[in-house]
């Protein structure tokens, strides 16, 4: 028999939350199921990113990363004064150590100014000094909007309003889905039945999809990112969050130090490969999850056009004195006794047949299921706007 409702959610991480929050509040009288496979909320992507709020400063205008940031954005922070969730503004500085990255910069500010990111204004090398006395470029760009929250505990404030609005709503943990059979899933807690389901399942997300026969052309590859953090006595160096000028050719924002609510600095996460999609170590493995990564042809033409860059941030992995020679290209001053290791996430990126990652959200219809087959940074800030997407397609 079957636990019948009007919307299941599958996928207790941020965007899936934030999902089912905005669900409830269009249709504050229908009954959800919000099914985790794990035993608790926000354990991956989530609980692991840099915990920062973006300003859409990065994105391609008109693209669903801008519009969506800077949306997402308003809305983080007016929840989060609304409800108490713990978060600071404490702004941000993009710092260009060589002529080369100056030019990157120029355009990453001109990017701003047509997202409209407010605030935003060039930093000489004295003002940079004036910001952060430790940290030294040629050239910076301050952005004001950028701060620091909790998103697990945003999560679980999303979960407490849900049943607030409706008490017959429910997380159901430790429920992993095995069968999709049009709107019916087979889970491990019983099967369960809805008129809308939406998936929102991050690192399992081309698998989820597959389960529901959708042909998705792209796949989900696992990067592994791993942080260390500031001493207690190295800390103070830090003022606000300082970003180097990222990558054109990669989605992620290079090595950065990021000051927490906690008081901590920390300082990272690189990018990896990893042989396991939920593997949080060095030598993490899973066979199913690498076989399906290394006979995917995308996956390998991403090696071959980017082997020296891959080759670097795996040596990167292995060496302390590698790590901090890059945070070095920002603060010379920085020790190997400065830092320590501290935890490791995994992203989920889309990767293309053709070896091209996937850089924008990607969110899929399949009659009456939605899936959000792509959730790349900034979706953690974007997460109230990616929400409206998916529920402005129900009536």
């Amino acid at each position: 028999m079957s636990n019948k409702v009007d919307f299941l959610v599958v996928g207790a991480g941020i965007v899936g939350l934030a999902t089912a929050y905005k669900l409830q509040l269009k249709f504050p009288k229908k009954v959800l199921y919000i099914l985790e496979k794990e035993k608790q909320i926000g354990l991956h992507q989530t609980g692991r990113n840099s915990g920062v709020i973006h300003s859409g400063i990065y994105y391609t205008p008109n693209s669903y990363k801008a519009k969506n940031c800077k949306n997402g954005r308003d809305q983080l922070i007016s929840f989060s004064e609304k409800f108490e969730v713990k978060h600071r503004t404490c702004g941000k500085i993009i710092v260009a150590t060589t002529k080369d990255e100056v030019e990157i910069l120029n355009s990453i500010y001109k990017k701003g100014l047509k997202n409209e990111t407010p605030g935003i204004r060039y930093l000489n090398q004295e003002e940079i000094r004036k910001k952060e006395p430790y940290i030294i470029g040629l050239k910076a760009v301050w952005v004001p909007t950028a701060g620091i929250i909790d998103y697990v505990g945003l999560c679980f404030e999303f979960v407490n309003q849900i049943k607030k609005i409706n008490s017959q709503s429910k997380l159901i943990l430790e429920c992993k889905v095995n069968r999709i059979s049009e709107n019916n899933l087979e889970t491990t807690k019983g099967n369960f039945n809805a008129k809308k389901v939406i998936f929102c399942t991050g690192l399992f997300a081309d698998r989820m999809a597959k389960k529901d026969h959708i042909k998705t052309e792209m796949k989900i590859v696992g990067f592994r990112g791993d942080y260390y953090e500031m001493t207690e006595e190295s800390k103070a160096k830090i003022n606000n969050l300082v970003y180097p000028v990222p990558d054109p050719n990669f989605p992620f924002l290079g090595v950065h130090f990021t000051p927490m609510l906690d008081g901590r600095v920390e300082c990272g996460p690189n990018a990896v490969f990893s042989f396991k999609r939920e593997g949080y170590t060095t030598t993490s493995f899973n066979f199913r999850d690498s076989f399906e990564a290394l006979t995917y042809k995308g996956t390998w033409k991403l090696f071959f056009k980017h082997w020296r860059k891959g080759i670097m941030e795996y040596k990167r992995a292995f060496s302390k004195k590698l790590f901090v020679k890059e945070l070095q290209r920002m603060m010379p001053s920085l020790t190997m006794d400065d830092v320590k290791p501290s935890k490791s996430g995994v992203r989920a990126q889309a990767l293309g047949a053709q070896g091209n990652l996937i850089d924008d959200f990607k969110i899929v219809e399949n009659g009456k299921s939605v899936h959000v087959l792509n959730a790349p940074s900034p979706a953690a800030t974007s997460c109230l706007a990616i929400a409206d997407e998916i529920v402005n397609r129900f009536n």
